[in-house]
């Protein structure tokens, strides 16, 4: 396995951030692990890249011990913080350049690997990485992090803040990244992000929910979803929260997600409901659940 992790525990002293982890990712595979801020992503990233260790439990990254074998593992691995970690005083350039020294290597030497995201930046390569979008320094780490050829790539957040565009053009890098064999491991708060990894976990407060691919694990959703929708949304949800028979009341775009704790659930029951809550201009309809569904679900 490229990472294997053992009933790894993190407490910042009250704090209990990772609550028992275990959980593996198999070689050249895009694994995605989904959950808010503050669920324990970035921690389980400090440990997997011998920044922080671990109270309890044991983790192996590209074959080497987190604790024993650290030193072999900064030399395996790329790591893409969620905050830009760059020197913002150099250039494009100098960045690239600074970092391949450290690794004993050269640019021209694993071109290749990153040329794709390179080309991109190439025209801006005297600009200061302060100056640049957020787009543009998402795409210089992620070249920072692959210079010297990494076997486990680790990217925390790397689409937070960026604009749409670049967010697709992101993931579509990270496809092409595993195409050459890199391993990949990438932490997100974007449910929609998930669908595009290989095998997710959703973690919140410290806790593994579930581990699947993101098909299975909408599939495993145990009830059906309708979507809701009246002339007064705000009022709508507040009238659902209150009703005897809600199993589960969300937002969801323009509609709100609705569960019913019954078996033999009729829609008409719901309308006429709602009707006496005062709301009109009234839509009841089947809708396909998604992994927010599910995670929304797990961590009730």
């Amino acid at each position: 396995m490229s990472i294997s992790i053992s009933n790894i525990s993190k407490s910042y002293k009250k704090v209990k951030a990772l609550k028992d982890i275990s959980f593996e990712v198999k070689p050249n595979e895009l694994f995605g692990l989904i959950g808010p801020d503050g669920a324990g992503k970035t921690t389980l990233f400090r440990v997997l890249t011998t920044l922080l260790i671990a109270n309890e439990g044991t983790a192996r990254v590209a074959g080497f011990d987190v604790i024993k074998d650290y030193k072999s593992i900064r030399k395996s691995v790329g790591y893409m913080p969620g905050r830009f970690s760059l020197y913002q005083d150099l250039t494009i350039q100098e960045n690239l350049t600074f970092f391949a020294t450290i690794f004993g290597t050269t640019i021209a030497e694993n071109y290749d690997l990153i040329k794709d995201i390179y080309i991109q930046i190439e025209p801006f390569k005297n600009r200061r990485a302060g100056k640049l979008s957020g787009g543009m320094k998402q795409k210089l780490a992620l070249c920072c992090a692959l210079v010297h050829k990494p076997k486990v790539l680790f990217l925390d957040e790397p689409t937070t803040g960026v604009d749409p565009v670049s967010r697709k053009e992101f993931w579509e890098m990270l496809k092409r990244l595993q195409q050459k064999g890199i391993t990949i491991l990438v932490s997100t708060p974007y449910m929609d992000e998930a669908a595009l990894c290989d095998r997710i976990a959703l973690i919140q407060n410290g806790k593994i929910l579930e581990i699947d691919t993101p098909e299975a694990i909408v599939k495993h959703f145990p009830k059906q979803i309708y979507n809701v929708r009246a002339n007064n949304m705000y009022q709508l949800i507040k009238s659902l929260n209150i009703y005897k028979y809600t199993h589960s009341v969300y937002p969801f775009g323009e509609f709100v997600h609705y569960t019913d704790s019954r078996t033999n659930f009729n829609p008409e029951d719901l309308k006429a409901f709602i009707e006496s809550e005062n709301l009109s201009n009234i839509e009841i309809e089947k809708t396909e659940a998604t992994i927010e569904d599910t995670f929304m679900e797990l961590a009730k």
